[in-house]
């Protein structure tokens, strides 16, 4: 068994090599997001008040001015939490004709705007490379999770992801003793043996020293690549494996996303905005009681035109994110309650996936988690490459065996 599951190793490694050397050393850049791009796009994301005294707008009057100066698009999601001296991003969506029911292409779907005094500062469509080096980190995000070939790379990249999850329980396994041969007792206890696994020899040449790397290095990451390799999962395919897996052992609340849609689409909402918004702070209040937490701020309020609800969204103390996923949706004509999200302590499965993808997205902890990923990145890439050299290094020693075996010495034939 141990010989197959070397086989499956081996070509299930080279197989998603080049993904995870992408996703590793894209996850490293990744992890500071805000601040790459908004050193390569200051002008859009950085704010200055006009005065010490100056504050941002409402946002759901920016959210206005966004909507009127693209009346091609909807504007669904309005940021409620403006930090400061930033600019407040608002997404847009295609919008429906009324003659056929299509939505027309958008030329820019991210609009930065001046909270201070409702200017529009910049727009782009996010991750269009060959639009300008300012959609650099998005093009990277993109590539990151879906190689930048939209749905096709998702599930691409879920499957890798899959792939990868499996294969840590294999790679860890092969890195215990094998038996030793004829029945021999080994010269050490298992423990002992299994700790040459954990430990790099310096001096043994540039091959152990790869084959050290790709061993020792995943073993003493690999609680954290299985916390990767298993989110990444979540992230790509959820409906399809990370949930129907997960429910097998664990209780989830009802997705937000599982609303029936609506027969027909409805763009505009009966209820406005404003009122909305009102309908969403009470409905969090009394979940608060409800449920015993609190309310620390607002984040979005956001309109969802196919199952005609709104989605109001806070940070709460059962967050353990900055950016909280606390989350309560409505009937966007009565008002009705339709559905709540709590991230921790209402549904085991939920939790763990809170935990999961926080975990994944370097989103708690602060500094020193994230320079921890931004080096596991590295290290993904490094297992990736290593694992390579590794196959290669063996191959040619497997060539080079067969070859020395197909020759035959040649003898003169004795003359007469």
């Amino acid at each position: 068994m141990r010989a197959g599951l070397v086989v499956l190793h081996r070509y299930v490694g080279l197989a998603l090599a080049i993904f995870l050397a992408v996703a590793g050393l894209s996850g490293a850049l990744l992890v500071w997001q805000h601040e790459l791009d908004a050193t390569l796009n200051p002008r859009w994301f950085k704010v200055h008040p006009p005065s010490p005294e100056a504050r941002p707008l409402d946002p759901l009057a920016l959210r206005e001015r966004v909507a009127a100066a693209y009346p091609q698009a909807a504007v669904n999601d309005v940021n409620l939490h403006i930090r400061p001296q930033a600019s407040i991003v608002f997404g847009l969506e295609a919008r429906a004709t009324a003659a056929d029911g299509a939505s027309l292409p958008l030329t820019v779907d991210e609009v930065f705007v001046d909270p201070y005094t409702g200017n529009i500062l910049g727009a782009r469509r996010r991750g269009a490379i060959q639009e300008g080096w300012h959609n650099l980190i998005p093009f990277i995000d993109r590539l990151h999770y879906a190689l930048a070939l939209d749905r096709l790379g998702v599930w691409l990249m879920g499957v890798v992801a899959l792939l990868w999850t499996i294969d840590c329980f294999n790679g860890a396994y092969l890195t215990f003793p094998a038996r030793p041969r004829g029945g021999r007792r080994p010269d050490r206890a298992w423990p002992a043996r299994w700790w040459r696994a954990w430990q790099l020899r310096l001096r043994g040449g540039v091959y152990k020293l790869n084959y050290d790397l790709h061993r020792a290095g995943g073993l003493w990451t690999w609680a954290m690549l299985l916390v990767f390799a298993w989110s990444g999962v979540a992230f790509n395919l959820g409906r399809e494996v990370y949930l129907p897996a997960m429910q097998q052992a664990f209780v989830f609340q009802p997705l937000p996303e599982a609303l029936a849609p609506r027969r027909s689409e409805s763009t505009t909402p009966r209820l406005d905005w404003t009122a909305a918004l009102a309908i969403g702070e009470r409905h969090m209040a009394a979940m608060a009681v409800r449920e015993g937490f609190e309310v620390i701020r607002a984040e979005s309020l956001q309109y969802q035109p196919a199952s005609a609800s709104y989605r109001y969204r806070v940070t709460s103390s059962l967050d353990i994110r900055a950016e909280g996923s606390t989350q309560v949706l409505f009937d966007a004509e009565s008002g009705d309650r339709l559905l709540s999200y709590l991230p921790t302590g209402k549904a085991a499965g939920d939790t763990i996936t809170t935990w999961l993808t926080s975990l994944h997205r370097a989103q708690i902890w602060g500094l020193p988690y994230r320079l921890f990923v931004t080096a596991l990145g590295l290290v993904v890439a490094m297992l990736s490459l290593t694992g390579v050299y590794v196959w290669w290094k063996k191959r040619n020693g497997r060539l080079l065996s067969a070859s020395r075996k197909t020759l035959r010495p040649v003898t003169d034939t004795p003359a007469n």
